[in-house]
């Protein structure tokens, strides 16, 4: 039932959120006791601040009371950006991983950690060991972004047509 609910949910709540200039990441419902919670995660190539998580939320619970029927009770709604540990799993995933550093379990081979380069819609550029591999999305099993606590170095950046705050810095 939650997964039927959520399904009809979608596009009222997408609409909302695309219209505060962000895109739907996921959207799920459950029950919890007499309540429904709606949990709507949003994400854009700019990341979603909290001031911008409380307009979304703002805007998502008046589509909801709009369409009250829909949901049919009481509900809560969380309105969240996606954490670091999601799993890139579509073309603006990797778009916004862009120079970071990511661990891939491709579907045959090994694993191996690579940073991000240009992302199109079939595959994306990663450097690895010192060498710009293509990678197709079809042949990712599972990739995650690795935190790192430390800028990356400047010669891979340059590698993938990536600045460091070094070189802006020196150029303004």
């Amino acid at each position: 039932m939650a997964g039927e609910l959520a399904s009809r949910l979608e596009p009222i709540v997408a609409d909302a959120v695309s219209t505060a200039g962000f895109e739907l990441d996921a959207l799920d419902v459950q029950q919890a006791g007499r309540r429904k919670l709606v949990k709507v995660v949003v994400d854009s190539d700019d990341g979603v601040g909290l001031d911008q998580v409380a307009e979304i939320s703002r805007a998502v619970s008046a589509v909801l009371d709009q369409h009250e029927h829909v949901i049919a009770g009481a509900y809560t709604l969380e309105v969240t950006s996606p954490g670091i540990d999601r799993p890139l799993t579509r073309p603006s995933h990797w778009r916004r991983a862009r120079l970071r550093l990511v661990r891939i379990t491709p579907a045959e081979g090994a694993e191996f950690v690579g940073r991000v380069g240009d992302a199109g819609e079939d595959g994306v550029r990663v450097l690895v060991d010192g060498a710009v591999r293509e990678v197709r999305y079809a042949d990712v099993a599972k990739a995650v972004v690795e935190i790192e606590f430390r800028q990356p170095p400047a010669a891979e950046l340059a590698l993938l047509g990536g600045e460091s705050n070094e070189s802006k810095e020196g150029s303004e």
